[in-house]
């Protein structure tokens, strides 16, 4: 088996050591899903992407594991991608790449600048699946109270690759949260795959693995349904820019922003973007 090289950056943060840790594997043999997930288990962070070459310039095949399984779509290690394959292909130029995955082609546009790369990841059009109406079952499976949720705003799951239900709260609430069992059967009964709790007063959010054992740092995929679920619920303007802060409550602090673009009311694509700070490198000397 050969050696593996990959790189090692934080996304969504200005600074080495803050923001979601990621190695981008840049130019990944054919390894089954199996190697992949070990591989990704044996480092540690929340995920890992493994790219390969097509042939055609700045078009890459892209997977993405985290520590249970293979994820079709993931914000944060596309944008760290993209930020890698830019710095390789050419540094401190600003360039655009597209991802190919199992079952969709995403773009992420690279800037380079004074305070390094930013990416810009192209999420599609948004997809609204439905309210939940039991308030005070969700509020119970995050350690919460009904009356701590916003009652002026929907439990709704919403989608730009994975399913969120978005769960907004009361001011000074989203600290107290906890998940206290597995919520994956929860989620499913309810037609969601994750949950991401807001605040909408200080535009904060919170996103454990289902099990809660694990609190994410930076999701990029929850600030793209969080941006239009705003941006449908009046919390943002047409156009405006809405900076998500996360991971505070895991010590590491990150900002995510999110344009939601709109044609009348219909919300036509959403754009989530942050910086990437590069960290290391290393190699894997595997033997078969």
């Amino acid at each position: 088996m050969p050696s593996l090289d990959y790189a090692h950056v934080d996304v969504f943060a200005d600074a080495p050591l803050r923001g979601n840790s990621l190695p981008v594997f840049h130019d990944a043999p054919d390894l089954d899903d199996a190697t992949l997930l070990a591989i990704t288990q044996e480092l540690r962070h929340f995920e890992a992407i493994f790219l390969q070459p097509t042939g055609e310039a700045n078009l890459v095949r892209a997977r993405i594991f985290d520590l249970i399984e293979e994820l079709p779509f993931a914000g944060h290690p596309l944008i760290g991608a993209a930020a890698v394959l830019q710095h390789r292909a050419a540094p401190a130029a600003s360039g655009e790449w597209t991802f190919a995955l199992a079952d969709r082609w995403v773009k992420v546009r690279v800037t380079y600048g004074d305070a390094g790369y930013f990416g810009l990841l192209d999420q599609g059009a948004p997809r609204f699946l439905g309210t939940v109406a039991d308030r005070a079952e969700i509020a119970e499976a995050f350690g919460l109270a009904a009356d701590d949720l916003d009652h002026s705003l929907p439990l709704e799951i919403a989608s730009t690759g994975l399913d969120y239900m978005v769960i907004p709260l009361r001011p000074d609430r989203i600290g107290t949260a906890r998940i206290g069992s597995d919520i994956t059967v929860l989620m499913q009964r309810h037609g969601a795959q994750f949950a991401v709790l807001l605040d909408p007063a200080t535009r904060e959010m919170r996103h454990w693995n289902n099990d809660g054992i694990v609190e994410d740092v930076a999701t990029g995929s929850a600030a793209g349904v969080v941006g239009a679920y705003c941006r449908k619920h009046g919390i943002t303007r047409p156009g405006e820019s809405l900076v998500l802060a996360q991971g505070r409550f895991a010590g590491r602090p990150s900002q995510l922003e999110v344009t939601a673009e709109s044609e009348g009311e219909t919300i036509t694509r959403i754009l989530v973007g942050g910086r990437v700070a590069f960290v290391g490198h290393g190699t894997l000397d595997l033997l078969a």
